[in-house]
């Protein structure tokens, strides 16, 4: 199945990711101490598609690997780094990029679905 969504099945998996770390985030905003983390995605997407890497695997090593603390855009007194209007256009950006993705793979497998049924 990996082959026959190439990349795509892959790269869904890691947007969700980023996903969820923009959306804890948001969910942390008010927590003194938060530190905000990112996920890197296109380096993210290249370690998990090399070719020595174990499927499920090595989209959560990947994920690992390529998060980092993103500095804060402002001082804070608490040290949270959460900056709200940054992390609600990143999360809305992030959700256009899954939606993409996701559009992408639903089209591959209804076409599949299609040639299989002859409908």
């Amino acid at each position: 199945m990996s082959d026959f969504l190439g990349i795509h099945g892959t790269a869904l998996a890691l947007r969700e990711q980023r996903l969820q770390l923009l959306s804890a985030n948001l969910a942390n905003a008010d927590t003194p101490g938060f530190k905000a983390q990112d996920l890197d995605f296109t380096s993210a997407l290249q370690s998990a598609l090399q070719p020595n890497a174990a499927a499920g695997d090595a989209i959560d090593a990947a994920s690992q690997g390529a998060r980092f603390a993103r500095p804060s855009s402002q001082p804070s007194v608490d040290g949270n780094t959460v900056d709200g209007e940054r992390e609600h256009a990143l999360f809305a950006q992030a959700a256009l990029e899954y939606r993409a993705s996701l559009t992408f793979v639903e089209s591959k497998v209804r076409g599949m679905l299609t040639a299989i049924t002859g409908q």
